[in-house]
């Protein structure tokens, strides 16, 4: 197990690199993470509905992500409640006081545990990740993720400490002193990770710490910018470049307060005719050659902030003056006539008017449909979705693709105003061709498509490289030999 000093320290991409360097060395590796708290999801081949950053672990482990990986996902809806998503399919919402409460953990830990168990039947080794912190005392009883869960899966935890943030020293000692003896017995290992500048200065340190601690460090891994691997949280989104560029298409995402899966535009980033960035200032929205409505967790909260916060107007602005407007999901009913939520699925807001680009009407639900689709002869994505979106009054449909079931999905006003519930419908190179095709005399010369997947498989190799290159590899093998 992964676990760490606290949230955002690096256990979910260690994870990642440990999964595909297991996988590399011969073994048949696969993730787990009890529970996971993230906007960011995705679905399995089975249409159930998982977290982000196990899909991309079991992709880097060469496995097809499954729902004993993550058996509970929170999904956040407002600052005290989540949707609960259990074994892949939404159960309901709690605020966060009733969830973590001890009556009722019992039901969902045996849950969890039975999702290990059907997981370690079929993979070894199993990488577990923690969640947040591991020395959380005042929710200790309610925890199933971090050190009951390495207990009951008989699991060595390796404690990642972020030095970039400071105060590692502090972090990981006391850590592990909070631990009850038996849970402090368990911690084999500490990996510090984010370490800028000559890894020779903390030799005295890591010395120093492992004298402390008790615990050997397995590795000081260096801090990266070379290395793209999806990232799960939206808190680094907004720190992406908002200059507009010469020579390539530029391409906006409005920065939605509960945008979700964000990691639809990670193809776009990557792609070098393209310059993207994440905003809701008006003034950068005028500067976009394509504008990009994301998913969101609260589709008429979104709706009614852009009109608050005039990024409405600007985006209705911008495509009359000749940008583009792509919908996703949540963005997609943004786009129409209008939202309904008559049943307050999302909230107390019942009814607000939508941008008015697409003649469209979306009326939010109690179902979400989560599933993978394939369209259009080959281009593949997936749907997580609550509500239904039809022609507004007596407009005809106009399809943007057709299901390989037939059905038509989507609405298409012309190529540079259009909408779809596919999440991933732009990890398909043909569709973003279309997409940025009206640009084209912006593009420089030499700038080709871009294959994604092959990207990725590259970058899941670089970063087992790098992580094996400052771990002792050999010391955590014996570690594991020695259970």
């Amino acid at each position: 197990m992964f676990a760490g000093t606290g949230s955002d320290v690096g256990k979910s991409i260690l994870a990642a690199a440990f999964c595909r360097i297991f996988l590399q060395d011969g073994y048949h590796p696969a993730p787990f993470k009890a529970q996971n708290m993230a906007l960011n999801s995705y679905v399995t081949p089975e249409g159930l509905e998982i977290g982000r950053a196990q899909a991309v672990q079991a992709e880097a482990a060469g496995i097809a992500c499954h729902t004993d990986m993550n058996p509970i996902l929170l999904k956040p809806q407002s600052d005290h409640t989540s949707q609960v998503v259990l074994n892949g399919r939404p159960v309901g919402n709690q605020n966060a006081y009733d969830y973590f409460r001890k009556e009722g953990r019992e039901e969902l830990r045996q849950h969890v545990h039975a999702a290990f168990d059907r997981l370690s039947t079929r993979y070894n080794p199993i990488v577990l990740e923690g969640a947040g912190s591991i020395s959380e005392l005042n929710l200790r009883d309610s925890d199933l993720v971090n050190m009951p869960m390495a207990r009951y899966a008989g699991a060595d935890v390796i404690l990642v400490g972020d030095i970039d943030r400071g105060g590692v020293f502090a972090s990981v000692y006391g850590s592990i002193a909070l631990q009850e003896p038996d849970d402090r017995q368990r911690i084999k290992g500490i990996i510090i990770n984010k370490f800028r500048g000559d890894l020779r200065l903390f030799d005295e340190g890591r010395r120093m710490l492992e004298d402390i601690c008790g615990v050997p460090v397995l590795g000081v891994i260096p801090y990266y910018k070379d290395i793209h691997i999806e990232e799960e949280d939206s808190v680094s989104l907004a720190r992406k470049s908002m200059q507009a560029e010469k020579g390539r298409v530029n391409v906006a995402v409005i920065m939605l307060q509960h945008i979700s899966n964000f990691t639809d535009f990670d193809t776009l980033e990557q792609d070098p005719r393209v310059h993207l960035f994440y905003t809701n200032n008006v003034e950068d929205i005028a500067k976009a050659d394509i504008i990009i409505l994301p998913g969101t967790k609260s589709t008429l909260h979104d709706l009614y902030e852009l009109r608050r916060n005039g990024a409405a107007q600007a985006i209705v602005r911008a495509h009359r003056e000749g940008a583009s407007v792509l919908g996703i999901c949540g963005g997609y009913q943004i786009m129409g006539m209008e939202v309904c939520d008559p049943l307050h699925t999302e909230g107390t807001i019942e009814r607000l008017p939508g941008l008015g680009l697409l003649p469209t009407q979306t009326v939010i639900s109690g179902e979400k449909r989560t599933r993978q689709v394939s369209f259009n002869d080959g281009m593949h994505g997936y749907e997580i979705h609550m509500g239904q979106t039809r022609p507004y009054g007596d407009a005809v449909p106009s399809p943007l693709v057709r299901m390989d079931d037939g059905r038509e999905e989507g609405y298409l006003v012309d190529q540079r105003c259009m909408g779809t519930y596919i999440h991933g419908i732009l990890d398909n190179s043909r569709f973003v061709d279309y997409l940025l095709e009206p640009f084209a005399e912006k593009m420089s010369k030499g700038n080709t498509p871009f294959n994604y997947e092959a990207y990725k498989e590259e970058q899941y190799e670089l970063l087992a490289a790098h992580v094996r290159a400052h771990v002792d590899m050999e010391k955590l093998y014996k570690i594991v030999a020695d259970e």
